[in-house]
């Protein structure tokens, strides 16, 4: 049986003065070391390049998307991807920074769930409010693996495969998953994130990337005046430990209404309730869609730079997260280009099935069993206007 879940290093500035008229003439993909974890493996970053210039860093620790070099309208090329350029501070100090996230996307309530009448316990690594949950894998989730890892060229295109199998027991999670990752950049400018899993256990499976994005660069200021357009109708309401609640609400008459465009600032403290409760936009979006279809999921434009995003993929969900604790409890996290990475100076969209689907038997279903195939693909196209 084979199914498809469902909808399913660097300067000290980060914005370089690199021309996309500087296109190579054929795609590429180097390697070069990215130094060792603090248990002594070693991690190689690999570079995709496009003939029309555009390039992406990814390194095997996590899977993580480090740099992400695209054009302005000008066609001058920056960074537009926060993380850092060294292990050490991925490994210490990281929300997550360009990570592949699993083997569950986002909140699972308590960490517990029941699957074909056992009871299983996951571990509990984030607390939002009054509710204890298992977050993006837990304790040691895959942004915290080091991946093996093959570079491709496709055609005019370059990418990068990566695949690891996690254990029966992983985090409390049953079944031995293996699973393969493609990342490709592609002479339409598009990053394409192709995600394959097999079990020999029904598990949960809900993978994803966590890259955080500004569209005037890295380092560059707030993402408020970022306009953004979600192609959703409906949302999943959370309650105060951002836990979804069951229902399936339309966004029409409410901050959380992206269905024509607004800049994430022009409401991101309203007085209402779901946005009291994130402290902001950390939310899952119902995607407008067909079972199973590569669609349009958002659009996002930065009027200073004239970078636009777009975002297509076979998930039904999308979790927009609008960086709000980025800076949280004194920590400063210091990025590629130097500077500090303060409150709203970075966004998310996670493309995913529905936070704590294990426990919500009303939505789409995250379980993959023995026999069957989990295939999701995720696309980032990028332009200018």
């Amino acid at each position: 049986m084979r199914i498809k879940l469902l909808l399913p290093l660097f300067a000290t500035l980060c914005i370089f003065a690199t021309s996309a008229a500087t296109a190579a003439t054929k795609a590429t993909v180097t390697m070069s070391s990215f130094g060792e974890t603090k248990s002594g493996e070693v991690v190689q970053l690999y570079t995709l390049t496009n003939r029309n210039g555009l390039s992406a860093d990814i390194m095997t620790y996590g899977g993580t998307v480090v740099r992400l070099m695209t054009p302005d309208r000008h066609g001058q090329l920056a960074d537009i991807n926060l993380g850092f350029d060294n292990v050490t501070d991925y490994e210490n100090k990281s929300p997550y920074f360009g990570c592949l996230v699993g083997r569950y996307g986002n909140r699972i309530a308590d960490g517990k769930f029941s699957l074909d009448g056992a009871d299983h316990t996951l571990a509990v690594n984030n607390a939002s409010g009054p509710v204890n949950a298992h977050l993006h894998g837990g304790n040691k989730g895959f942004d915290k693996v080091v991946w093996k890892a093959k570079p491709v060229i496709k055609g005019h295109d370059a990418g990068l495969i990566l695949w690891h199998t996690s254990p029966d027991g992983d985090e409390g999670y049953p079944g031995a998953l293996k699973m393969k990752v493609t990342y490709l950049l592609t002479d339409n400018n598009e990053l394409s994130i192709a995600y394959h899993a097999t079990t020999d256990k029904a598990t949960p499976v809900n993978l994803t990337n966590h890259m955080y994005f500004n569209l005037q660069g890295e380092g560059v200021g707030d993402i408020n005046g970022h306009f953004l357009t979600l192609n959703a109708d409906h949302y999943t309401p959370v309650t105060a430990g951002l836990i979804p609640t069951g229902e399936i609400a339309p966004v029409a008459g409410t901050p959380m209404d992206f269905t024509s465009p607004h800049t994430i600032g022009e409401r991101n403290n309203a007085n209402h309730e779901q946005i009291r409760f994130g402290g902001g936009y950390d939310h899952n979006w119902v995607l407008n869609k067909t079972y199973g279809e590569l669609s349009l999921a958002a659009e996002v434009y930065e009027p200073t730079s004239g970078r636009v995003m777009t975002v297509q993929t076979t998930e039904p969900g999308i979790q927009f997260y609008g960086g709000n604790f980025l800076e949280v409890d004194g920590v400063v996290r210091v990025g590629k280009s130097g500077v500090a990475y303060r409150h709203r100076t970075g966004f998310c969209l996670e493309t995913q099935h529905y936070p704590d689907s294990p426990n919500q038997p009303d939505f789409p279903s995250t379980i993959l069993r023995p026999g069957e195939t989990y295939e999701t693909t995720t696309v980032y196209r990028f332009s200018s206007r």
